[in-house]
Parts: structure tokens; C-alpha cells; sequence
């Protein structure tokens, strides 16, 4: 679990200062290859923050806490970072707020979360869900669309999540990459048509010369559906690199540091701490308290 936070939060981390800008400004400000490098300080966001108070959440549940058990540790979680005055530097969403004002004036996690939203506040911070319980599919799937709810009830956003934790689980589990896609829409059968079609266009636009136009094709990422296909497309398109890959999903019009964050941490899934370099760890706010989380939240998976 140390090398998916840690990966996660460097994704986000990376994409966070060119998160409002359209790739012509990154490329006029950065370079021709855009953002290449994570700053120093590395600070991560309102993605990598939730993901915390989500593994946090978990872990103040315990390892045989029912669902409901488990989310009323997440909301607790996620009520200490809605309150938190800090929080606004970073531009959370305000489907993200807004569900969780909903859900501390005492609407049940079921109910909290807004129905019109796909945003992808709920895929951006599933991923610890896929490495909890990459050995239980039915597991993984409920509680992916529990943390989702909270937060998002519309179906793709749902969705977005289940297919987020879906591909850590597919990571951990060495699937070839290729079949990656294939299985995700199979566990995701009958969610939401949009994240479907989503899923879909990444087969169209793999083999295209010109990635630009294949993340424009793919969408902005601001909703669940795009997000997921987005970070996919950045893992098969640099499948043997987690820095290419982030590189590549930040440097687009669009999410930068939410589709850095998925994709940092499905490839960190996959290749290992070793694959990030030791200098951007080095970099990263709080890393040392970051690996202490993770190594309580390996903790609670050994536990189960």
C-alpha cells in the first residue's frame, strides 16, 4: 500500500499547478513536453486528502466492521476534512461538500450523496478500496459504491469508482494490461451506460499517432466516466512507466491532478515503489507520515 499512496499522492501532486490551465498554457509556461517534474515542496490536494480520511475511516472501523460500521468510520473521517477551514486552498469539488453537508446534518450515507453529480470525486479517492480487498470482488464492489454514495449517486460516478478500484485489484492481481479494459467492463456490467461507452473509446483511440487528440477524444476528466477512461489510457499507453504515465496524464486540458492521481496509483499498483524516483519521494509533503498510513492500512488488510 506504501507504493500506491505514495504514487497517487505524486500524481496529484504533479498536476495540481496546471489542474485550470489548457494544455496550450502548460506547453507556453512549461515546455513543449509540458510539466515534466513534481515541485519542491510536492503538495498533493482535496484527492489525495479524502484518500486518507478514507483509509482512515477503514481503519478506525477495524477489520470485521460491517459496511455500515465502515462508513460510519469514513464519514467521521470525511467530516473532519469537510470542517477543516485548509481544505479550500486545493478547490474541492462542491459535490464532495456539499454531499457531506448533507451527510452531518444527519442524512444517512445512503441518501447524502447528490444524485445529478458524475463528478469524479468518488473515483479519485477509491483506490486503497482495490488493494483492501483485491482478494474479495463482492467486497470491493460495495464498498467502493458506499464511499461513492456519501458523496455521488449518480450512476456513473458510481461507476467511476467501482472501475477505479477494479483496476488496482487487476494491477496487484498481475492481469495483462491488454485484457484490462475487457474485465473492468464486465465487473462494471449494468452501472451506467456512460462509463460503458467511456470504457469503450479508449479501444478506439489506442493506437492513435496523435495522444493530444486521443485525450480530447477521451474528454476533461471532470466527470467520473472520463476520469476512469483517461487514467486507463495513460497505463496502456505507458505501461512500463509510472513517471510517463502521470506525465502524460496531467499534460491535458482538463482534471491534471485528479487523472495524475488515478493514474499514479493504478501504475504504482502495478510496478512497485522502485518505478518512482526516489528524488519526487524525497519531495512529497508528509511522505513519512503518508508510508505510517499505509503500512496501518496493510495492517488492516492482513487482518481481515
Amino acid at each position: 500500500m506504501e507504493a500506491i499512496l505514495l504514487g497517487l499522492a505524486l500524481g496529484d501532486a504533479l498536476g495540481w499547478p496546471v489542474e485550470f490551465i489548457w494544455l496550450p498554457g502548460i506547453r507556453e509556461r512549461y515546455g513543449a513536453a509540458g510539466i515534466v517534474d513534481v515541485p519542491d515542496p510536492a503538495v498533493y490536494t482535496d484527492d489525495t486528502q479524502m484518500t486518507v480520511a478514507l483509509m482512515r475511516g477503514l481503519i478506525d472501523a477495524g477489520p470485521r466492521a460491517s459496511l455500515d460500521e465502515q462508513m460510519a468510520g469514513v464519514g467521521a473521517r470525511f467530516g473532519e476534512w469537510r470542517r477543516d477551514p485548509a481544505i479550500e486552498v486545493t478547490s474541492p469539488g462542491t459535490t464532495c461538500k456539499s454531499g457531506l453537508d448533507r451527510y452531518l446534518a444527519g442524512t444517512s450515507w445512503r441518501l447524502s450523496g447528490i444524485e445529478h453529480s458524475k463528478g469524479n470525486g468518488a473515483a479519485m479517492r477509491v483506490l486503497p478500496v482495490g488493494f483492501l480487498y483485491q482478494h474479495d470482488e463482492a467486497r470491493l464492489r460495495d464498498l467502493a459504491v458506499a464511499q461513492s454514495v456519501i458523496t455521488h449517486r449518480h450512476p456513473a460516478g458510481v461507476a467511476g469508482a467501482v472501475a477505479v478500484a477494479y483496476a488496482v485489484k487487476l494491477a496487484l492481481d498481475g492481469v495483462p494490461m491488454e485484457q484490462w479494459v475487457r474485465r473492468i467492463l464486465a465487473f462494471v456490467d449494468g452501472m451506467s451506460d456512460e462509463l460503458d461507452a467511456a470504457l469503450l473509446r479508449i479501444g478506439h483511440v489506442l493506437a492513435w499517432n496523435d495522444e493530444d487528440d486521443a485525450l480530447k477524444h477521451l474528454g476533461e476528466g471532470w466527470v467520473a466516466e472520463e476520469a476512469a477512461a483517461l487514467a486507463l489510457y495513460c497505463c496502456l499507453r505507458r505501461p512500463d512507466s509510472y513517471v510517463e504515465a502521470i506525465r502524460l496524464g496531467v499534460n491535458i486540458t482538463g482534471d491534471s491532478d485528479s487523472i495524475g492521481c488515478i493514474a499514479g496509483g493504478i501504475m504504482a499498483a502495478r510496478l512497485g515503489e522502485a518505478a518512482i524516483p526516489a528524488e519526487w519521494i524525497g519531495r512529497l509533503r508528509d511522505a513519512d507520515a503518508l508510508r505510517g498510513l499505509a503500512r496501518d492500512f496493510s495492517a488492516l488488510r492482513a487482518a481481515l
